[in-house]
């Protein structure tokens, strides 16, 4: 609400809004000051000046101190009219304020309104429940500055109780409408689009604006991934059925290749071993540090008594442990034995 205020009061200052109520309560100064100095006698401080510019705001504001007030009967008959101009005034001015405030919250519900947020995510695209998904995962961890641009075919803000949200809807190829979403001021962009022909087009065009963010770009094919390195090798591309990976992706650059190096064939894989038991009881640490120096491996979870486990450096494991652990190659018990042993 304070924001919608400050932004009206704004859009009031930069239009003539303040002109009418300015003109009114000016004419009701300068007409009542000398009727007031004809009805009053000479004896009435009321109508000097240090005086009357102090007696006139506390009348039309109607708050009446009564440290001055007229004596007379035509005297209280200017006052009267003091008193019916500042209700008129602050009538005319609460009216302007209040439809300014209307208009800016309908500019904002209907995303035509500009943005003012910097080092934000810019969502493009709109996706029913999808869209919802991915920004709650994305300010779980305190992250809150969201600005979500749709189409023109999403008529009002899809997630108006999402304060921390901001909508705008337009062409998303326009550079204006991406401006108006503060695109050139983002630290973070994910491109969410309908299909990936779609995703390709509105990605030059939020790179066009900014050519630094940091730009998630969601696909159906990954191999339409070569295309959009052609616009920029550092657009990071994750497949659009995972949206917990594109939020990882939005909030840690660079997850999505490790994932997909550890998932394409070549590279490195995800492999499991029961631990020797010729080691018999051995401090996991141990194990990390001797696979890792002998053969390059990382050893990510525990499998001990039906749970998986992260142990800490210190654990014991035995011979009901499972290794799963990251490296090239599958290993050999002997292998595993020599490097921990």
């Amino acid at each position: 609400m304070t924001l919608l205020l400050s932004r009206a009061l704004r859009r009031l200052g930069r239009t003539r809004a303040w002109a009418l109520p300015a003109l009114i309560i000016s004419f009701v100064f300068l007409t009542s000051w000398p009727l007031m100095v004809l009805a009053e006698p000479a004896s009435n401080t009321i109508t000097a000046p240090e005086n009357y510019w102090w007696y006139f705001v506390v009348t039309a504001a109607t708050v009446g101190y009564g440290d001055h007030f007229p004596v007379s009967a035509t005297g209280h008959v200017v006052g009267a009219y003091v008193i019916l101009g500042g209700i008129v005034t602050l009538t005319t001015l609460f009216t302007r304020v209040s439809v300014a405030l209307d208009n800016a919250k309908g500019r904002r519900m209907k995303g035509l309104a500009d943005t003012e947020v910097s080092g934000h995510l810019v969502i493009i695209g709109y996706t029913p429940g999808r869209t919802e998904r991915l920004v709650d995962e994305y300010t779980a961890e305190g992250r809150t500055q969201v600005v979500l641009c749709a189409w023109e075919d999403v008529p009002e803000h899809p997630m108006p109780e999402r304060d921390e949200v901001v909508f705008v809807r337009g062409d998303l190829t326009d550079e204006e409408v991406l401006r108006r979403a503060g695109v050139q001021r983002a630290a973070r962009l994910l491109v969410d689009a309908r299909d990936d022909n779609e995703a390709l087009a509105l990605t030059v065009a939020a790179m066009h604006v900014n050519p630094d963010v940091h730009a998630v770009v969601t696909l159906r094919d990954m191999s339409a991934a070569r295309n959009l390195s052609y616009v920029d090798p550092d657009v990071s591309c994750v497949q659009w059925h995972s949206p917990r990976l594109v939020t990882e992706e939005l909030e840690d650059p660079g997850i999505s290749q490790v994932y997909a190096d550890l998932m394409t064939y070549g590279g490195r894989n995800t492999y499991s071993a029961p631990l020797p038991a010729a080691l018999g009881e051995v401090p996991f640490g141990r194990v990390q540090e001797g696979l890792g120096r002998t053969h390059a491996v990382t050893v990510i979870a525990v499998r001990r008594g039906g749970a998986l486990l992260d142990p800490r450096w210190e654990s014991t494991l035995s011979g009901d442990a499972t290794l799963y652990y990251v490296g090239e190659r599958r290993l050999t018990a002997e292998e595993i034995v020599t490097a921990v042993g």
